[in-house]
């Protein structure tokens, strides 16, 4: 009897620590918040790293991401609406896109390409009335059909930042440039309705493949092998058709993304 007594005493005096799962979020400390979403910061790196060029290293990503959780469970407040590992993705993406803008790892002649590309685009499909194929762009670039998709698969790691920094003239810039510009933020467009109908409608007029492509990766957050897997296509082929679908997105975008 005294050992069941005592042993009831001991659960009252330690009583078993609530599970990170059985504590509401905003009563975590930030210590535990960090320690319960480490994995999120792994997950959103290796998805980030897998479309950009190799010199990028996901353990630099990683350890970004890592201040953007800190600061994270450092500012969060329930009452803002969102959840805390929205608010937490938002904000360690965010802390990895600033890092690699600092790193300046795109050439300049990517973005030159880039623009080329899609003036070359919207050319086409002014004069044509229709959806401006492969060939047709090569053939008016000059380039063989091997050159073209080796140009459009640089575009897909240049526009990284093409649906979250989209404010500028980009003459020979670079995210490095971006990242130093006391201008517009990187999110001034993204938040005006206006271009955000215009995006959507752009996206919505892509060819059926395109569309799709960008579905799964930006939405559904598959990587490109994964991607490859769904459309029976190899992990380069996706990576061809994302890039061709962003250039077709700035070329019909080309009033918002190069004002006068």
């Amino acid at each position: 009897m005294r050992a069941s007594t005592q042993y009831s005493n001991t659960q009252k005096r330690n009583p078993r620590p609530a599970a990170h799962d059985d504590i509401p979020v905003d009563q975590m400390a930030q210590g535990e918040l960090v320690l319960k979403h480490a994995d999120l910061v792994k997950r959103i790196a290796y998805h980030l790293v897998s479309r950009m060029p190799p010199n990028v290293d996901v353990d630099d990503l990683i350890q970004s991401g890592m201040i953007g959780l800190l600061d994270a469970a450092k500012h969060y407040s329930a009452t803002k609406g969102a959840n805390f590992e929205t608010y937490a993705g938002i904000r360690i993406r965010g802390a990895m896109l600033d890092e690699v803008r600092k790193s300046d790892w795109t050439p300049r002649s990517v973005h030159r390409n880039m623009r080329e590309m899609a003036e070359v685009v919207r050319k086409i499909e002014n004069a044509k009335g229709h959806d401006a194929s492969p060939t047709d762009i090569a053939e008016a670039l000059g380039k063989s059909m091997e050159e073209y998709h080796r140009l459009v698969q640089d575009a897909a790691s240049c526009r990284l930042f093409s649906f979250d920094q989209v404010s500028a003239s980009e003459e020979e810039s670079s995210p490095a440039d971006h990242a130093r510009d006391e201008g517009p933020g990187p999110f001034d467009h993204i938040e005006d309705a206006a271009f955000r109908d215009a995006l959507a409608s752009a996206i919505n007029g892509l060819p059926e493949r395109e569309k799709l492509v960008l579905s799964l990766y930006y939405d559904e957050d598959m990587n490109l092998r994964e991607i490859g897997e769904v459309l029976e296509v190899s992990e380069s082929r996706v990576c061809q058709i994302h890039g061709q679908a962003l250039v077709r997105l700035r070329a019909r975008l080309t009033e918002w993304l190069s004002p006068a």
